[in-house]
């Protein structure tokens, strides 16, 4: 097995000469990049994007780079052109020699938030963002707030598309005494004017009146130059969130404890976001079991419109403690209400796949809470909320929930506020041979080492690389660069372990048989903490926090046709659904999808989200895995786990990682709530994090929208047929 070897550079084995740029994967690949990904002046060669995103990164070094900062750039793009390293999708859309001067919540997918207005910046610049729900976290009364009032001038290209209920909400002229903001035409303007509503209600001002203009907001459907010229939301989104705000929390908070006021203000909000252009708010509402509406919690609570967020129940060791069959004998009133939270998360996770569990006793050791940290920054200032956030620290620091996660549960923050970079590395894309000339864990010697050197050296790349972006400026600049938090994570797995190891899934769960595959894991991950904790000491930083992690890989995987992350393939044969802003009318790549023959559907009733159909088949197919091929609908729920506890034991390990984000799926109707409840009790201790997913016969899941849907050999065939290249 190759060691770390003594170079301080690496990548040299993946050449300083620019390469030809990996063929992304026909259909599914091509059209994900052209949907976020490419750029004009990327002409549709990813080897552009690669040369792009690697000079932005490497930009970040400034007054820090050495004499060998170009060399690494161009063994950097090497990497990202093969698709060894697989940066987020953020900087593949964004990543460019412009880097150094943009605000790193551009670049961050995993972000937590403590207030409603820094979850609604951040959900507006496109990063997931994780909230603590707990009763000693949330301090605003929103019936406290201002009495709020809007206009939008009647002049405004948008005030025509204005409902009747809309326009009887506005106001000509502000009320006397009231204080007066404009809105101004970009994200931080709309975060401010929640900042502005949510400190006023946190000091109690609702004797005063505020009145928001959203005249300066630009029209619906013009372009928005930071998003790649797509269409603006206008003034519209953000007029309706609001007044739902006043309607339905301000005016009705007396019903409601602040947690579900909170709750209620952040999903409203995040509704604004869902209707700008192609961005989207991904959430994750999390609450400590502790807490007295803890069970309520669980059950769900009823919100209008579509899902903005995944929910998750904090527990610990006393959690599952108070669980045991001599607790239940005779129980104390907490092992009572623990067990109500159980009973009640359960059913709940039966019935739709929600709420998770998260261990916070076993997330990478919690950050002292520092409740003189500055949060904001040039680009976004704390203004109003500044007092607020300082507040909420203060009580964070005594809370027993001081460490949350991110909304897909792969990267451990502080409930504060904090920033974590993520990326992939594809060791099967590491490979120094086409992938058709490999018999499945038949190498020679020599092969296996020279694969093996190049999987280590775009995985050496990748934490240099995050590093880099933790020099950034930023909301959370303070927390990032005291603590220095990083994540990258395995994708592929399954067809590397095939082609590389020859293992199957039945293989790789039997961790004897499969020792080769785990020993090397374990190694590629103390690599990884390796070469992070040197590379952040050469540059005068803080070790990171922590290192690895295995995070969705949803948009990267796909490029390439891989298997994400930590994931089983969910089908022999199926259909992978992607959402794409508009109709075929007025989208001319849905139009193009349509006529080249991928069978398309609305979202629901929303008229402007048009589903694509994909067919897919597991690259395991072509690399002839046969009948030992594993799908997630034919791995039982207690594998799974197991798979889970073995990546988690030897790629994330006992110091310096994140977790594992992965989605168990299990069979609704053969797996009994008693049954389920049985296997999450047995399992569910041992793992940081863990989400779960029923399947039922009768219809894809329990959701109205999966993202893969599973289909019968004869209809894939069927669509192959008739599709034609788009």
């Amino acid at each position: 097995m190759p060691r770390l070897g003594t170079s301080t550079l690496p990548g040299a084995c993946f050449g300083a000469a620019p390469i030809a740029a990996r063929a992304l994967a026909s259909g599914l690949g091509v059209a994900v990049a052209r949907r976020g990904i490419f750029r004009p002046s990327d002409q549709q060669d990813f080897g552009r994007v690669a040369e792009r995103v690697a000079a932005g990164n490497m930009a970040l070094l400034g007054d820090a780079a050495t004499d060998d900062a170009a060399q690494e750039k161009a063994y950097l793009r090497n990497a990202i052109a093969c698709g060894a390293l697989l940066t987020a999708g953020r900087h593949l859309v964004r990543g460019d020699e412009t880097e150094p001067s943009q605000p790193m919540e551009y670049f961050v997918n995993c972000a937590t938030a403590a207030a409603s207005f820094t979850s609604f910046y951040l959900l507006l610049c496109g990063a997931g963002v994780g909230r603590c729900y707990d009763d000693a976290l949330c301090l605003v009364d929103w019936q406290a707030a201002p009495r709020l009032f809007f206009h939008l001038a009647t002049d405004h290209a948008d005030f025509a598309e204005a409902e009747a209920d809309l326009r009887q909400a506005l106001t000509p002229e502000p009320p006397a005494m009231a204080a007066c903001f404009r809105i101004p035409d970009h994200r931080e303007g709309w975060a401010r004017a929640l900042e502005i509503i949510e400190a006023g209600a946190h000091a109690r001002q609702r004797d005063t009146a505020l009145w928001l203009d959203f005249s300066a907001i630009r029209p619906k459907g013009q372009p928005i130059r930071g998003l790649g010229g797509q269409p603006a939301p206008g003034p519209l989104p953000l007029l309706r969130a609001l007044i739902a705000l006043r309607d339905q929390v301000v005016l009705l908070g007396k019903a409601m404890p602040p947690w579900e006021q909170a709750l209620r203000v952040d999903h409203l909000m995040a509704m604004a976001v869902r209707y700008g252009g192609v961005r989207r708010a991904a959430r994750m509402a999390a609450k400590t079991w502790r807490d007295v509406d803890t069970p309520r919690f669980a059950t769900g609570i009823i919100l209008p419109g579509p899902v903005t967020a995944t929910h998750a129940i904090l527990v610990d060791a006393e959690f599952w403690a108070r669980l045991a069959p001599a607790e239940a004998a005779a129980p104390a009133e907490l092992s009572r209400h623990a067990q109500q939270v159980f009973m009640a998360a359960t059913d709940a996770i039966h019935a739709n796949g929600a709420p998770g569990f998260i261990n916070t006793d076993q997330l990478t050791p919690s950050r002292p809470i520092d409740v003189d940290v500055r949060i904001g920054s040039a680009h976004y200032p704390m203004q109003e909320g500044a007092g607020m956030l300082r507040d909420i620290a203060i009580h964070a620091a005594g809370a027993p929930s001081r460490t949350i996660t991110n909304p897909c549960g792969e990267v451990a923050l502080p409930v504060t506020g904090g920033f974590c970079v993520v990326a992939d590395f594809a060791p099967l894309l590491a490979c120094p041979l086409p992938l058709a000339a490999i018999t499945p864990g038949a190498l020679p010697a020599d092969l296996a080492q020279a694969w093996d050197e190049r999987v280590l050296a775009a995985l050496r790349l990748g934490v240099r690389f995050l590093i880099r972006v933790n020099r950034m400026a930023g909301i959370y600049a303070a927390e990032t660069l005291a603590h220095n938090p990083i994540g990258i994570g395995p994708t592929g797995l399954h067809e590397w372990a095939w082609l590389r190891f020859g293992f199957g899934f039945d293989d790789l769960v039997h961790r004897t048989k499969s020792q080769p595959f785990w020993r090397f894991l374990a190694q590629a991950a103390e690599t990884a903490k390796q070469e992070a904790n040197r590379y952040a000491k050469s540059l005068g930083m803080a070790p990171p926090i922590a290192v690895t992690t295995i995070k969705p890989a949803g948009t990267t995987s796909l490029l390439f046709g891989l298997t994400a992350g930590a994931h089983l393939p969910p089908a022999r044969h199926y259909l992978r659904w992607v959402q794409y802003h508009g109709q075929a009318d007025d989208n001319a790549e849905v139009a193009a999808l349509r006529e080249a023959g991928y069978p398309q559907r609305r979202l629901g009733a929303a008229a402007q989200i048009t589903l694509v159909g994909f067919p897919c088949t597991p690259l395991l197919v072509e690399f002839g895995i046969g009948d030992q091929l594993r799908t997630a609908d034919q791995v039982s729920l207690a594998a799974q786990y197991h798979w889970l506890e073995l990546l988690q034991q030897h790629w994330i390990g006992a110091s310096q990682g994140h977790q594992i984000s992965c989605t168990l799926r299990f069979d609704a109707h053969a797996v009994t709530p008693d049954a389920l409840r049985s296997l999450i009790r047995r399992h569910q201790p041992e793992l940081r994090a863990a989400a779960l997913l029923p399947l039922r016969h009768d219809s894809t899941s329990a959701g109205a929208y999966m993202p893969e849907e599973p289909i019968s050999s004869a209809a894939y065939e069927v669509l192959m047929a008739r599709i034609t290249a788009a």
